[in-house]
């Protein structure tokens, strides 16, 4: 049962991030991109997190009930903290686009980004 819902999540995390990439591609409505952008970022933090389970281990507290060895027992933190920085990171960079993409489109007149021609290099 642990072996299915381990793959789920793998699953789940490589479908939200190629979904997302899908929007990013083929999208033309800024907000529906910045939509996109934040649900690849939510597959790839959950991709992380996934990489840091390991079956049958436990979080890394310590305690009197851990008997032997520690590090055989618990599981690495380090992907956790780096998927709580993600977030944080995620959830500015996606207010910036938002921001940047409704002031963009209050200035241009649309929000399809094939008619933002004046944006162009």
């Amino acid at each position: 049962m642990t072996s299915v819902f381990y793959w789920t999540i793998a699953g789940t995390a490589t479908g939200l991030i190629l979904v997302g990439l899908w929007g990013i591609l083929t999208r033309r409505h800024i907000l529906r991109i910045a939509l996109s952008f934040t649900l690849a970022d939510t597959g790839i933090n959950l991709l992380l997190v996934w990489t840091g389970f390991l079956p049958g281990r436990t979080a890394p507290i310590i305690d009197s009930t851990i008997q032997g060895d520690f590090a055989a027992v618990v599981v690495d933190p380090l992907p956790q903290a780096l998927v709580l920085t993600s977030i944080v990171i995620g959830v500015a960079v996606a207010a910036l686009f938002v921001v940047v993409a409704v002031q963009t489109a209050k200035q241009t007149g649309t929000a399809d980004v094939r008619r933002m021609k004046e944006l162009k290099w």
